[in-house]
């Protein structure tokens, strides 16, 4: 939710980035001797059919036959992905456990409900290995008048805090994407959350809410179909199997944007580094699969690759530049 780095990180909109760096194994010992001796569990904390789960299970059946163990697939859903998230921070730190997680519940979360959310994504959890990345859509319901990012704009401005956009919760990744829109084009949106972004692009299919904010895994067939308007992605360039829907960084108000999502493996802390390291080199070993490759860009996804350290590195890297983003926008849920 590939890194000629800004993913998410760009934000900040200048942030220094984090470069793509080569895979190496982190240390040679072999993992557990007993590891893995029973099937494991990965969390995802979002609904079947939504991107972050469509990513899992593309990666998962692959990570099991490396293993040689099932890999059990459990959604989790609910409060923007922490319930799946303190799921795993709770659970036994045998490597038996893993959240595929993502940046909404690991690290914004305990951002914008400090109160609620009591708890330190990248001190309870341990970064395994990064898994895909993924931009994110401006799409708008058939019905609207607005053809392009550019006619949006020139829309919302004539009906300030009339237009709607739904994404899957307060405070989520695709939250501070549509709050950056309108701080970089002074509009005023009126945002409508709900529990996940299946939901939210059945209802602006259904002509409920006007504009959403959605992984482009998610929203491809339904643009391709005609079923919702794509008026821009988030990412520099034109996604290839997108071709018709313009980057939203095309549009001169919008030409400093630019958003990715990323998707990985994280287990609780204080797993044993051995098992840690197996599972960062079975699924960098995955995703250095050619077939594996074809399948995540079909699905809208570009694999990551990148060693343990550098992946925790990232990850504490997104962290600051979240935390200002979230500062500057005085969003807060407690």
């Amino acid at each position: 939710m590939p890194i000629r780095r800004r993913q998410f990180a760009a934000l900040a909109l200048g942030a220094p980035l984090l470069p793509q760096l080569p895979l190496t194994a982190r240390a040679s010992n072999p993992a557990a001797p007993s590891w893995p001796a029973q099937p494991l569990t990965v969390v995802v904390p979002f609904a079947p059919g939504g991107s972050v789960d469509v990513a899992a299970r593309l990666v998962m059946p692959r990570l099991a036959e490396r293993l040689h163990q099932p890999v059990i697939i459990e959604n989790t859903v609910g409060a923007s992905g922490t319930i799946a998230t303190q799921r795993v921070i709770k659970a036994k730190a045998d490597g038996y456990t893993l959240l595929f997680g993502v940046a909404s519940s690991v690290l914004i979360a305990p951002l914008v409900s400090p109160a609620k959310f009591r708890y330190d994504g990248l001190r309870e959890l341990q970064p395994v290995a990064p898994v895909a990345s993924s931009v994110f859509a401006l799409v708008a319901r058939p019905g609207l008048s607005a053809g392009s990012a550019g006619d949006l704009l020139q829309l919302a401005r004539q009906h300030p805090g009339r237009l709607t956009f739904g994404t899957d919760g307060v405070g989520t990744s695709l939250h501070l994407t549509g709050e950056l829109i309108q701080q970089l084009t002074d509009i005023d949106l009126v945002h409508v959350p709900y529990k996940s972004g299946p939901q939210v692009l059945t209802e602006l299919a259904g002509g409920q809410i006007d504009l959403a904010v959605l992984p482009i895994a998610l929203v491809q067939p339904f643009v391709l179909e005609g079923k919702v308007k794509g008026l821009g992605v988030t990412s520099r360039q034109r996604v290839a199997t997108l071709p018709q829907t313009p980057s939203l960084s095309e549009t001169p108000a919008l030409h400093a944007l630019e958003v990715e999502a990323w998707q990985g493996l994280l287990v609780p802390a204080h797993t044993d580094a051995r098992i840690v390291d197996r599972l960062a080199r079975e699924t960098a070993a995955v995703l250095a699969e050619a077939d594996m490759g074809r399948k995540l860009a079909e699905a809208g996804f570009k694999p990551m690759r990148m060693a343990q350290p550098q992946f925790a590195a990232y990850l504490e890297q997104e962290k600051k530049v979240l935390e200002s983003t979230i500062q500057k926008a005085r969003i807060r849920t407690d």
